[in-house]
């Protein structure tokens, strides 16, 4: 969905959010976070899937407890 996203933000001339890119801050935040010492060349899609597959949760809820964690660390309250 966020890369259908950012395809037409460039098709309509709008900035693209750029924290989703595969190697955006998202994806760099994400990679220690889930135990990986490099980035995965599936995504980081895939490799949350695959972390909650594994611990028997839902991939939407833990890509959004995730999510919560990168934003509030980015947030200029927690600097």
């Amino acid at each position: 969905m966020l890369y259908g996203y950012r395809v037409a933000s460039e098709i309509h001339g709008s900035e693209a959010m750029t924290d989703f890119e595969h190697r955006g801050p998202f994806a760099e935040w994400l990679w220690p976070r889930l135990g990986h010492t490099y980035a995965s060349p599936v995504g980081w899609a895939v490799e949350i899937t695959k972390a909650a597959e594994a611990s028997g949760r839902a991939g939407i809820d833990l890509f959004f407890d995730l999510l919560g964690e990168f934003k509030a660390e980015r947030s200029p309250e927690a600097r």
